[in-house]
């Protein structure tokens, strides 16, 4: 049985299109946080079903986008070493660094795999016990339980080899640094749907308030997506700050206990650098100091990479919703999934390669 054919049901998207059409009086900003939910948007063609006074804009919802280049660049220095196996998922090894990729180190022989789960890492561990194996640990909250289950069972097995190199964020962090920019055009928030899943929707309330926004926590099927817009407009329309979960069928306002309780066991807040962005205060997760034999950057003693972003990109600018990914000058042309100035072309969620792939140009 096809469980997603309602979701996809083009006469349930007709309804909630006149629905929204009928409800909308005046122009309005919404920004979707994932670039999952970014890529549905373009793969369906929601974007342009809509009425043109909704404005979609595309928010720092990419783990691999936001990945900070000094980050990427300790990655490349750990992966180096000759007696280490680096481990990453495939979207990373395109990501690029201040001056190379992991793609192009492996071409030149380093010792690099590309795995479908943590839990590969530390079966790699495993099996090679005299070399140290490293997993890029990147991410939003949705991922932390796994990389943390994989750590926990890495310590079970009392495995000396298997370090992790840290890169999580958090989005709560982001929407505050964003409704609180000078340059912030965002009027409401499409939330994920799988970090909440995790997390919960409690954070957002606060969030709401301050800011008098609505927030509404969406799915990634366009019936879903639409719904999520439909209830945000509403909110909109009558000047109504709220959360609302319109994901009931996987997501609760508490979230998954134990995947936090995890969280909380291993990871301590953090600043954290987002590509493109910049510090963003207390937005990240580190392993608690009790942990750090398990810490790379510790390890491989590569705390002290510093870069400096590119001049030419303006993948900060369209993760903040200020521009889309078509006003930049080297879209398509300098900038292409081949050759990458930035992360949200080479991303799988990243907006530049959705605008690409669909041809919003």
């Amino acid at each position: 049985m096809d469980f997603t054919s309602s979701f996809r049901d083009p006469k349930i998207v007709a309804n909630l299109i006149q629905k929204i059409k009928k409800t909308i009086t005046r122009p309005w900003v919404i920004m979707e946080i994932c670039g999952g939910q970014t890529h549905a948007i373009m793969h369906y063609g929601l974007d342009q079903l809509l009425p043109p006074e909704i404005e979609l804009v595309h928010g720092p919802g990419c783990p691999v986008c936001v990945t900070s280049l000094e980050l990427v660049d300790k990655a490349l220095a750990i992966a180096a070493h000759p007696d280490v196996i680096f481990t990453s998922y495939g979207d990373m090894l395109r990501v690029p660094g201040s001056k190379d990729d992991l793609f192009n180190l492996r071409a030149r022989g380093a010792s690099i795999q590309v795995v479908y789960s943590p839990l590969d890492a530390v079966q790699i561990a495993q099996a090679n016990p005299d070399r140290q194996v490293v997993f890029f640990a990147i991410g939003f909250e949705t991922t932390a339980p796994a990389n943390l289950a994989a750590l926990a069972q890495a310590r079970a097995l009392n495995l000396d080899n298997f370090t992790l190199l840290v890169s999580h964020v958090c989005v709560p962090p982001a929407m505050h640094a964003i409704l609180g920019s000078p340059n912030n055009r965002v009027q409401g928030f499409l939330a994920a749907g799988h970090v909440c899943a995790v997390m919960g929707f409690w954070e957002y309330h606060p969030i709401a308030e301050l800011y008098k926004i609505p927030i509404t926590v969406t799915g990634f099927e366009p019936v879903d997506l639409l719904n999520g817009i439909l209830l945000t407009l509403q909110a909109l329309e009558k000047g109504e700050a709220a959360v609302q979960n319109a994901y009931p069928r996987v997501v609760t306002e508490h979230g998954n206990i134990h995947a936090q309780q995890l969280i909380s066991t291993y990871f301590e807040p953090c600043d954290r650098n987002w590509r493109g962005i910049g510090m963003i205060p207390m937005s990240g997760w580190a392993l608690r100091p009790e942990f750090s034999r398990f810490d790379a950057e510790k390890r491989f003693k590569v705390e002290h990479i510093q870069t400096h972003e590119s001049e030419i990109c303006i993948s900060g600018q369209i993760l903040q919703g200020i521009k889309k990914p078509n006003q930049c000058p080297a879209f398509g042309t300098i900038c292409t999934p081949q050759n990458p100035l930035g992360a949200t072309m080479v991303s799988s969620e990243g907006a530049c390669a959705a605008y690409y792939r669909y041809a919003r140009k």
